[in-house]
């Protein structure tokens, strides 16, 4: 097969065993299924409730019983075979004799749930509401119809007859109640009943079900988290999981959990809280739908709860908390540092008496210093494997002194620096962030110690304070500074009259020979995207036919392969981020990343545009079901070893959304605004591990601006932090669509626009001395370098 076959040709070639598809093949849904178990967290389990009882009589409430919620909407969707429900995973169980369910609350459910699709909005209905949508100006009213244009694709929660649970109550003993929700893109969640807390309806089938029942089980079915007050301290309520949005046998996954086939390992991404008026982003969210401010700076999800005065009450369930059906025991610490690199090892010994898996969290505590320090950050985590009763396991974490390092960014010790601030570095282990132990080794140095001293970097001018670790506030300087670019270092452009094809660089010609074959107008051709075509329903990258270049087809994600509904073509619909991140588990992560790539690749795609990993500041972003975590380290390190199974098969991601994708509403225009310090300590910080660890072949712009520059034209964000300070060689494109210049792109170190591009502007920027063959061959050259890496 030629080099890049796949692209010339889009062959129909099966790449599983014994000729047959991968795509959607069932080791990838068992792949799907077993990350989904994993991911789930058992908040509470009173009186040993789960795992149910061989036999145990059961009644399921709640739509999702039969309309489980998969994963989110918009472009993170994914058009898969079928889904398996909650009633799905227990019919299989009954069949075993593991359970009893309640049927006639089975029939009342898919009663309702079929007459009630019956409301739900067609595929019709929705592209006429998303055609009046996007000719609108952003107000509250577009806001609205986007809200309700996405929560119309799902059929709402409903009540309960009252004799039907008489009657549930008198034939079982357990009642196992789903609360599910539904998010997507372009408009974010709710502070409401029905969204982020519980509707009246669902609160009072809740009332009904405790007085009802000898136990009730509690099931969160969502992207985010939900406020659980209705519920955690009730007693009648005797287990709590969150199940996440599980992919597509999501539904199996929960009960082979609540069986007792699989022992919860999860722990939680987010810290979840007793109301959503404790996070201090709440009010700058919903200040405005031009700009959103980060006054709480570094001080975001538990780094803020366990940090600012009086605030760690607000705490419910804290970050990286989760049980399981055992016990386990960790001892054996010993630590040290060597080469600025410090390392714990430890043991782990299953005391209880199943198999199960720990989660083991390092955490330190930095001196307050100058700079004011959060109170605890994670520094590194490990998994065990599945320990017997009674095994153990001895394991061992690294992480480098610069991950304790503080971003000096007005220059109390040294500006425009990573440094470590003098004094004791207090280190801790445990199970959760509110379960540690201290250890013995500390950290200690006499004197400042500067890591790196960097450039002044997308700092504000519209920022008026920030929070510090005492809960006081600093004011800071707003000094708006000239943006100045530079012309990307490349050899000279000197056009060549040969053809050789892409197909011979490496062979017959180099890469930079070849770059030299392009005309200025095929170099200002392949810095804009092309229409889609075939299956792929995104758009293409690339493609000069007179030189063998092909179309790089790409395609939307992360929760699998998002193929056009109208190709026929069905997909693995993996676990949403926020349940992939809660398995703690980057080799299983590894294994979804390879299992989406080789369907990738199997249908001809060379990008894929996920992963995803902004930072879940706030519960309510709409697209938190596409990230990971609220902490970086966490995120970081999960994305990384998603992006390395990606492509190990050969196929090109594209991470994103760089940077500050923290809000849905005007999000083409939509101004982050926030400090140098917790843009690089918090928000950059996920891309940075990401970059640096797994090296990603594309980067995605994200649509906001951050203080007051669309990423997609920010130098400083572009090629200042990601090309100079990190090292990135692969290539910048913008998202889709973003009302950014392509011009101002370009110069920026952006080299794609998509979904197409300007390319009469450009000419025009070419011909008037504005940008120069330098900036297209730079442009060509780092395109070229990618896509030549994708052939077989």
């Amino acid at each position: 097969m030629e080099k890049y076959a796949r692209f010339k040709y889009m062959p129909c070639l099966p790449l599983g065993k014994d000729g047959k598809r991968v795509t959607a093949s069932r080791e990838h849904i068992d792949i799907s299924k077993n990350a989904a178990a994993e991911g789930i967290v058992l908040l509470k389990n009173t009186d040993n409730a789960l795992p149910l009882q061989k036999g145990e009589k059961i009644a399921l409430f709640g739509k999702a019983t039969i309309e489980y919620v998969k994963g989110g909407g918009g472009s993170g969707d994914v058009n898969c075979p079928y889904i398996s429900g909650i009633y799905d995973g227990f019919a299989e169980k009954e069949e075993k004799g593991l359970v009893k369910v309640f049927m006639p609350l089975i029939d009342f459910y898919k009663d309702y749930v079929k007459n009630a699709q019956k409301c739900v909005l067609t595929e019709e209905q929705i592209s006429a509401n998303w055609a009046v949508v996007n000719n609108m100006e952003f107000c509250q009213k577009r806001d609205d119809m986007t809200y309700d244009t996405f929560a119309g694709m799902h059929v709402k929660e409903t009540s309960v007859p009252d004799e039907l649970i008489q009657s549930a109550a008198e034939n079982s003993t357990t009642a196992i109640f789903t609360l599910s929700r539904f998010s997507a893109e372009g408009t974010d969640r709710r502070a409401t009943g029905g969204d982020y807390y519980l509707s009246d309806i669902e609160k009072d089938l809740l009332s009904k079900l405790c007085d009802s029942f000898e136990k009730v089980i509690i099931v969160v079915n969502s992207g985010a988290q939900i406020c659980c007050e209705d519920f955690a301290l009730n007693d009648k309520v005797k287990a709590v999981l969150f199940a996440w949005q599980g992919g597509m046998e999501g539904g199996i996954a929960l009960t082979d959990v609540l069986c007792g086939m699989v022992n919860p390992s999860g722990k939680l991404p987010d810290t979840v809280t007793t109301t959503y008026d404790a996070y201090p982003s709440k009010d700058e969210m919903a200040e405005s739908f031009d700009f959103c401010t980060y006054s709480e700076d570094i001080y975001v999800g538990y780094r803020y709860f366990n940090t600012i005065p009086r605030m760690k009450k607000f705490i419910r369930y804290p970050f990286g908390f989760g049980l399981s059906y055992t016990t386990f025991k960790i001892d054996g610490f010993v630590a040290g540092c060597n080469s600025d690199k410090i390392t714990v090892a430890f043991n782990v010994t299953n005391t209880g008496d199943v198999a199960g898996k720990e989660v083991v969290q390092i955490y330190y505590s930095a001196p307050q210093g100058k700079l004011g320090k959060p109170a605890i950050e994670l520094a590194a985590y490990k998994k065990t494997k599945l320990l017997e009763p009674g095994e153990s396991q001895t394991l061992a974490v690294s992480f480098d002194i610069y991950t304790m390092a503080s971003f000096d960014d007005l220059g109390k010790i040294s500006k425009a620096s990573y440094v470590l601030e003098k004094g004791t570095y207090a280190l801790f282990i445990g199970n959760s962030s509110d379960n540690l132990e201290k250890l013995d080794y500390e950290y200690s140095i006499n004197e400042d110690i500067i890591l790196q001293i960097l450039n002044s970097y997308c700092t504000p001018y519209e920022l008026n304070k920030r929070l510090l670790a005492d809960g006081t506030y600093e004011e800071l300087p707003k000094e708006k500074k000239e943006v100045k670019y530079a012309v990307p270092k490349v050899s000279p452009y000197v056009h060549t009259e040969t053809t050789i094809p892409f197909d011979m660089v490496g062979e017959e010609i180099t890469l930079e020979e070849f770059a030299n074959q392009l005309t200025v107008e095929e170099m200002i051709h392949i810095a804009g995207g092309l229409q889609a075509r075939g299956v792929c329903g995104t758009g293409y990258l690339c493609e000069v036919n007179r030189l063998g270049i092909p179309g790089f087809p790409a395609a939307d994600g992360p929760a699998g392969l998002h193929l056009n509904r109208k190709t026929g073509v069905s997909t693995t619909a993996f676990p949403s981020s926020t349940c992939l991140c809660a398995s703690w588990n980057e080799e299983l992560i590894y294994n979804v990343g390879k299992a989406a790539a080789e369907e990738i690749r199997e249908n001809n795609i060379g990008v894929w545009l996920a992963p995803a990993c902004n930072i879940h500041r706030n519960p309510l972003c709409g697209r938190n079901f596409e990230y990971m975590s609220e902490d970086p380290v966490l995120a970081g390190r999960q994305v990384a070893a998603e992006i390395k199974g990606i492509q190990s098969q050969k196929v090109a991601v594209s991470l994103k959304h760089f940077a500050c994708n923290n809000k849905e509403p005007n999000r083409y225009r939509n101004n982050s605004i926030l400090s140098e310090r917790a843009l690089r300590e918090i928000y950059l910080k996920v891309f940075e591990i990401a970059v640096k660890e797994a090296k990603p072949l594309t980067i995605m712009s994200s649509y906001n601006l951050i203080n007051g520059i669309h990423t997609s034209e920010n130098y400083e964000l572009l090629t200042g932090i990601l090309r100079e300070e990190w090292g990135f060689e692969g290539i910048i494109e913008t998202d889709w669509d973003v009302v950014s210049g392509h011009v101002g792109e370009l110069l920026a170190g952006s080299n794609i626009k998509m979904p197409h591009g300007e390319p009469d502007k450009l000419k025009k920027a070419f011909d008037d001395g504005i940008i120069t063959t330098d900036h297209l061959k730079a442009t060509a050259l780092r395109i070229l370098n990618v896509f030549a890496k994708l052939g077989e």
